[in-house]
């Protein structure tokens, strides 16, 4: 049993090293580029205050669908508890406890790395909290309104701040895999302890299926996010020609 247990420690050993190289190789594929207008829309894609819209967006369709006032400020509170658990646990317990450089501060690639306007992020980047919050919330909102369209539009959102996490060089492959991992438990579990406190609370009211989604929620209005989205996306590339 102890040769066992060496064998796999020895196995450990050796596929971690291995891991962290495909890790810096991945990173460096796809990390900058020669594009100073990629630069720029990489960095207004990766600002918070960019996305404020379409948070707003969000409270609004969830405004429009909630009779209960309560029952939205659960909803917020919900929210509120995704980034709580996806991102705020990360920076404060799991990137100082797992102390993993990024890749600017790595000693073996740092050098290489493409870095855009001087912007390298704190020290440590395991593991991305863009990647595990973005994620989270569209997890939580995929299960809470159950609309196909505004789904992927939520999933797309939260891959394209990854996509800027990887340009800017601040966080590796293996940084965004594990926070998309943990933004979907997170997610998931919330909206699940959501559902449980707020059964009672659903009017129980019928529902025109072709005009509402599954939770109740109007597939018109689940257009707003959608085109905020949209929107959002071409003040990005219009505002990095101008900048």
């Amino acid at each position: 049993m102890m040769v066992g247990l060496l064998d796999i420690l020895m196995d450990a050993q050796g596929t971690l090293p291995m891991l962290e190289s495909l890790d810096r190789d991945l990173l460096l594929m796809v990390n900058g580029s020669d594009s100073l207008y990629l630069d720029r829309v990489a960095h207004v894609l990766t600002t918070a205050l960019t996305w404020l819209p379409l948070y707003i967006s969000l409270f609004v369709i969830v405004l429009r669908n909630n009779d209960s006032f309560r029952k939205v400020l659960m909803i917020l509170a919900a929210a509120g508890l995704c980034v709580l658990l996806a991102g705020t646990v990360d920076d404060l317990i799991v990137k100082p406890t797992v102390a993993r450089w990024r890749p600017t501060h790595d000693p073996v690639i740092g050098a290489m790395v493409d870095v855009v306007d001087g912007y390298r992020g704190g020290k440590y980047g395991f593991f991305s909290a863009h990647a595990s919050n973005t994620f989270s919330i569209a997890i939580f909102f995929c299960w809470l309104v159950r609309s196909r369209l505004l789904s992927t539009a939520m999933i797309i959102w939260s891959l394209t701040n990854c996509w800027t996490r990887l340009y800017l060089g601040v966080h590796f492959p293996g940084d965004i895999l594990v926070g998309l991992t943990w933004g979907f438990i997170v997610g998931s579990s919330v909206y699940y302890l959501f559902y449980r406190l707020t059964r009672s609370m659903n009017s129980g009211r019928r529902l025109i299926s072709s005009q509402y989604t599954a939770t109740g929620y109007q597939r018109s209005d689940c257009n707003i996010p959608v085109t905020v989205l949209a929107f959002t996306l071409v003040y990005a590339l219009i505002k990095s020609c101008i900048l």
